[in-house]
């Protein structure tokens, strides 16, 4: 497990858990989307839209130096928000690092297991396209070396 990934699990484990009542993670989810930098008018293409999310959830990604960086956008500040928790830890991870680090972190945030089925059905559906995405990042990595 890449370190800088269990760091930044941890952090954010620290961050929920010290908030105490559901209500007041579920609005340190909401501010955390909130915060989440102006995506890029030219990606908001279909080809971007997330699939199996209950609203419409822009995702795209770019390799830097080996690492990979997630932009999102959404029109609903809950999805936003749990994308903004998987952009938080893989942002700036090695692509693997995705692939071989499950968002475990997310259970014991104490916000998943209060998600309603459809909520945790898109936030499955937003972590399947990241991977996705990495998959794509190794493959082209492969042929070029």
């Amino acid at each position: 497990m890449s370190e800088t990934f269990k760091k930044k699990s941890e952090e954010l484990k620290k961050k929920f858990l010290s908030l105490g009542s559901i209500d007041a993670r579920y609005h340190a989810l909401i501010e955390l989307g909130k915060a989440l930098p102006p995506y890029p008018h030219e990606l908001k293409t279909p080809n971007r839209i997330v699939n199996g999310c209950q609203s419409i959830l822009h995702l795209s990604a770019s390799l830097k130096e080996g690492k990979i960086f997630f932009e999102t956008a959404s029109d609903a500040l809950i999805s936003a928000g749990l994308a903004a928790l998987l952009l938080t830890v893989y942002n700036g991870e090695e692509p693997e690092t995705l692939l071989t680090c499950p968002p475990t972190f997310l259970s014991e945030l104490g916000v998943i297991g209060q998600l309603s089925p459809n909520r945790s059905n898109g936030l499955a559906h937003i972590h399947l396209r990241m991977k996705q995405l990495a998959i794509a990042f190794v493959v082209q990595k492969s042929t070029i070396q």
